[in-house]
């Protein structure tokens, strides 16, 4: 293929994508004033709904907004020869490939930020203000986006300063490595993320003794569960909006419950909550989820490897010099199709595995109080309850709250 043909093959993508995703927006945003199914009625009242509602309308229009300045952002960017700008001024500090590529990255991923850091001060402080779920301060904004540098620069920098120097020591037989080293650090991260990475932004404090704890250990030792590690995380000092979640594996597995959680909640609802999670781990869905995470980076990166050595991707981007990281660039944008029927794959398996964590918890505590703490959580978070099937199937990892009260009750 010639580079221009390639050239606008990438463009082609990047506007089929948009328009794609435009398509469901629309379809989606048509559903929003439909009438609340009967089995969710008790979830809003009249004030609440027409809250949730302008919630929905106004996210919807700042979607629309930050997508089509990104797009616009990105075919300038394309058509003006921006890669080729970029890969020049790195080229002028130094020539060692590795450095010329984190110096190419460095600038093109902070240059986005600064320019879309506008949109992500909007909606923190005007938009979640508004609807009442902000709770993050201009200081904790701020260091939050100075910490997130800081890791991108250190890991992301690491392992592409890897991934590089593995292809100039093996040429196309780089992608073993490179799965080996991903595969190795996925698993750390999944082991230790609760331990090293989630202090940085919050603080965790284990679970007092109290009715609360006594419930969940008493639950925890009648499906023969070990709970040796509940922690309780400060989300209140970002939002009003509730999660919880499970990480790590054998003695570093732990549960960790938002303080939002346990404000909104009664006691037998954040156990069943609880037992969701803990049929997550169960029935083996987290090992599922690592495990088809490291397989398809393997395939990703072999198809990488059979492409990297082509000149034409670098000159498809206004590149002369051929380089692993323009390459990578236009690949990413080539592959973005099968790695978008990849991700409806894992949405789809994702919601079969809330459907059997469910499950799991209405069989080993109880349906009722989940439901409730589902419409609590859907509530509290002015939820979209009648999302279009199509806009489900192609973003949603889990099924929609009408969908898990039908299961629960079945």
């Amino acid at each position: 293929m010639q580079p221009t043909s390639l050239f606008y093959l990438l463009i082609s993508i990047i506007i089929i994508s948009f328009i794609i995703d435009k398509i469901l927006g629309i379809l989606n945003a048509k559903h929003f004033d439909d009438k609340i199914p009967a089995k969710l009625a008790d979830v809003y009242d009249e004030d609440e709904y027409k809250k949730s509602q302008a919630y929905k309308k106004t996210n919807e229009k700042f979607s629309n907004l930050t997508s089509i300045f990104s797009i616009i952002l990105t075919l300038t960017f394309f058509f003006v020869d921006g890669f080729k700008y970029v890969d020049d001024f790195a080229r002028n500090f130094t020539n060692h490939p590795i450095l010329v590529a984190l110096i190419f990255f460095g600038f093109i991923m902070l240059g986005s930020d600064i320019l879309t850091t506008p949109f992500s001060y909007y909606k923190t402080f005007v938009i979640e203000e508004k609807f009442g779920f902000n709770k993050s301060t201009q200081k904790t904004f701020w260091l939050d986006k100075v910490k997130g540098w800081l890791m991108s620069i250190i890991l992301g920098g690491g392992i592409l300063a890897l991934i590089i120097w593995f292809y100039q020591l093996a040429g196309e037989n780089f992608w073993i490595y490179a799965w080996v080293l991903v595969a190795v650090f996925s698993l750390f991260m999944n082991m230790f993320y609760a331990k090293l990475i989630v202090p940085l932004f919050n603080k965790q404090t284990p679970l007092e003794d109290g009715e609360l704890k006594s419930a969940i250990e008493k639950y925890a030792k009648k499906v023969g569960f070990t709970i040796n590690n509940i922690f309780v995380i400060d989300g209140s000092k970002r939002s009003t909006k509730a999660n919880a979640y499970f990480s790590g594996f054998g003695s570093q597995k732990r549960i960790t419950l938002f303080d939002t959680l346990i404000q909104d909640l009664e006691t037998d609802e954040i156990v069943a909550v609880l037992a969701h999670e803990v049929g997550h781990y169960q029935r083996k869905h987290i090992i599922f989820n690592l495990v088809s995470s490291i397989l398809l980076t393997g395939f990703t990166l072999f198809i990488l490897s059979l492409f990297i050595n082509s000149s034409v991707l670098s000159e498809a981007l206004g590149v002369s010099i051929p380089s692993f990281h323009i390459g990578l660039i236009a690949f990413g944008i080539l592959y973005s199709p099968i790695s978008e029927i990849t991700g409806l794959f894992m949405n789809y398996m994702s919601r079969k595995f809330e459907y059997q964590a469910d499950n799991y918890a209405k069989e080993t505590f109880a349906g009722k109080p989940l439901i409730t703490s589902l419409k609590k959580l859907s509530k509290n978070s002015l939820s979209n309850l009648t999302p279009h099937p199509a806009y489900v199937f192609a973003h949603y990892s889990h099924p929609t709250l009408l969908e898990r009260i039908r299961n629960l009750e079945s």
